[in-house]
């Protein structure tokens, strides 16, 4: 089973980092647009990003060419009638996913491949919604997937093991690394991590100690490229809260729970990097942390 066209849907910060390691690995393919706005934005910002590493000398201007030449950009979802390998990349949310694989099995053709990049919800689920379970299988990116060299390889009890070979060596040629886990919520990253960054949250509720205070000491005291909150802040608040959200209702453990300042700034539209506002305001340089979080309002 040989993968050579590929769709990616979701055109968002994931999908566009996906669909461009896809096309630079030699694979025709579609980024799929599901939301409004211009259809070729996720192109040019491919695009933009490209020129950079060209700059930078770690891609020239050939495989910056040839790479936008085997990408295209749609919303029209006949488009991906004859793509062999179809990754959702939408809203972490069951239910939208579930619609939209409802809508692809009857668009892909019967030999295609559907994978999900969730981070946290059960794969299964995803499948046993569809009529062609043994043909789902997840395929966790990390982010920004061009840089980041883990795939969490996700096959469920009904997935053809001819799927699960042909989904290793996609991740092979993408020259990513590809851990094979199973389908459990959070797998090994997200099941490691979300509770290190809730039960950060949770120290700086109790006063252990200020936002830098707490991330410096995770950094030179563990060798983290980063602290727990400008980790979360460039995840995003609101994708920490539900990946913890999705670990409770998996596992019942109290501690997964997200807790009430976590809530709070989600609902304040606070997202981290990419509201401007986290525990970080990023409206200076170098980012400012908002101590008064859990203190008096400046």
């Amino acid at each position: 089973m040989e993968i050579r066209r590929v769709a990616v849907i979701g055109s968002g910060q994931m999908g566009t980092g996906v669909a461009q390691v896809a096309a630079r690995a030699g694979f025709e393919t579609i980024l799929f647009k599901m939301t409004e706005g211009a259809v070729e934005a996720g192109k040019q910002k491919i695009a933009k990003t490209l020129q950079r590493e060209v700059e930078k000398q770690r891609c020239t201007d050939v495989e910056l060419k040839d790479t936008l030449g085997r990408l295209q950009c749609s919303n029209k979802i006949h488009d991906l009638t004859d793509c062999d390998l179809v990754i959702e990349s939408i809203i972490e949310n069951m239910e939208e996913k579930q619609r939209l694989f409802a809508r692809l099995e009857d668009v892909v053709n019967e030999g295609g491949i559907f994978a999900t990049n969730t981070s946290t919800l059960s794969v299964t689920a995803l499948a046993e919604a569809t009529k062609r379970p043994q043909r789902m299988i997840g395929m966790h990116f990390f982010n920004p997937a061009p840089i980041m060299k883990l795939v969490e390889i996700v096959p469920t009890l009904r997935t053809d093991a001819a799927v699960l070979g042909a989904a290793e060596a996609f991740v092979a040629k993408l020259k990513k690394t590809g851990v094979v886990v199973r389908d459990f919520t959070g797998f090994v990253v997200n099941r490691l991590l979300t509770p290190y960054m809730v039960d950060a949250i949770r120290t700086l509720q109790e006063g252990l100690g200020s936002i830098t205070a707490l991330d410096s000491a995770m950094q030179l005291g563990a060798n983290h490229p980063m602290g727990p909150f400008a980790l979360a802040d460039f995840i995003g608040l609101d994708v920490v809260f539900h990946m913890a959200s999705n670990l409770f209702d998996e596992y019942r453990e109290p501690r997964l729970t997200p807790p009430p300042l976590l809530r709070r700034l989600v609902l304040a539209g606070y997202l981290g990097r990419k509201s401007g506002k986290g525990f970080y305001d990023y409206s200076t340089t170098p980012p400012t942390p908002n101590d008064w979080l859990v203190g008096t309002p400046s």
